[in-house]
């Protein structure tokens, strides 16, 4: 009897810690987490972008004639003016060949005379049928050729005059004189493979980066036009490669319109200001971007998670976790996305820690208003 008792009482026991256990699990406890309510925003977002920098002007100086260098008069890396003179080509043959060509020049300006001399006399005497029109057309033949002996010399002349200008060699662009290895007494021709030296043009520096394709249809969807999108930029910063940010601010002033099928991207340039001389061609930096995206919905990154590049959130509907997909334009900063598709005003979203939630994960928290956290762009 009293074991009977024993086993009534923990048959009891068990059903009750079963009971219990069911209960537990058919009622899981929520979860607070931080949450957002999805709100519309007119957002000043700031975008960097790896860039390479150009100076206005990379003129590669080449020589044109054959010859010995008699004279370097440039220093490098001094500032040069167009037109001013940076390399003399042994100048002899050349003013020789330029004299001589002269002398052609009134050789057949003589002939020419003669000629004229000849055919007017000609002429009369045809007049007064003292010659035949075969002796009055040789004369005209003759005055002729010695009309065209006079332009070939004066080409020849022009050609002699030029080469021997050549051999002066000016700097084309006002600006920075590059390197050379050219010294008096080297022998240089316009078919060498490197030039005498460079010049650059640094007053102003380009700028030069890519946007994804998809960001700028984005943009000109916005603002219509590729001419809008550029008028629709404010100005641009830029950061050189030590961290410092360059002391004047640059516009965007051109928009490629064909996108690199090797890469999917477009080329933008924008154009900085360089009195100082502090920007260098040839290197690099960050052009930093601000603009305006009105009426947008923004979300920090910790508020999604990915899978397969599809990007998700969890929004809260009655309380529990709804994975959400979302379409997202890619801000820069590793901080926010601005959110293209898949939220709308009001919705619930839990903003950090969405990676480690699960589908139908009780939730439980006050929602903030977007726009009154932090996580706004810089």
């Amino acid at each position: 009897m009293q074991y009977l008792k024993i086993a009534a009482v923990s048959f009891l026991a068990v059903l009750s810690m079963a009971s219990c256990k069911q209960k537990a699990e058919g009622q899981k406890e929520a979860v607070t987490y931080p949450l957002l309510k999805v709100s519309p925003e007119d957002r000043t977002l700031s975008v960097s972008y790896s860039a390479v920098i150009e100076g206005k002007q990379d003129v590669e100086v080449r020589p044109q004639v054959s010859g010995f260098i008699t004279d370097v008069l440039v220093k490098e890396g001094a500032k040069v003016k167009k037109g001013q003179t940076l390399f003399v080509i042994d100048t002899i043959p050349y003013a020789a060949s330029y004299r001589q060509a002269k002398a052609a020049v009134a050789t057949a300006e003589a002939q020419l005379a003669t000629a004229k001399l000849s055919l007017e006399g000609s002429e009369d005497l045809y007049a007064e049928k003292v010659i035949s029109d075969f002796e009055l057309q040789t004369a005209r033949n003759s005055y002729n050729s010695a009309v065209a002996a006079l332009r070939q010399a004066e080409a020849a002349e022009a050609s002699a005059a030029q080469n021997l200008s050549y051999a002066i060699v000016k700097s084309p662009v006002n600006g920075s004189a590059g390197m050379t290895s050219v010294r008096v007494g080297a022998l240089v021709s316009s078919s060498m493979a490197e030039p005498l030296i460079s010049v650059s043009d640094n007053s102003e520096m380009y700028v030069y980066f890519s946007l994804p394709e998809k960001e700028v249809l984005s943009m000109t969807r916005q603002y219509g036009s590729i001419d809008n999108t550029i008028a629709s930029f404010q100005p641009v910063s830029l950061t050189l490669t030590d961290g410092t940010l360059y002391e004047q601010e640059g516009r965007i002033d051109v928009i490629s319109r064909i996108v690199d099928r090797g890469t999917g991207t477009v080329s933008l340039r924008a154009v900085f200001d360089n009195e100082g001389g502090r920007l260098m061609s040839g290197s690099s930096g960050r052009v930093n971007i601000s603009y305006d995206r009105n009426n947008c919905i923004v979300i920090p990154q910790t508020a999604t998670y990915e899978i397969q590049d599809k990007i998700y959130v969890y929004k809260v509907v009655d309380g529990k976790a709804v994975s959400t997909e979302i379409k997202v334009f890619k801000i820069n900063d590793g901080k926010e996305y601005v959110v293209e598709s898949g939220l709308n005003t009001g919705d619930v979203i839990v903003s950090e820690g969405a990676g480690l939630l699960r589908e139908g994960t009780p939730i439980a928290g006050t929602p903030v208003e977007a726009g009154s956290n932090s996580n706004k762009g810089e």
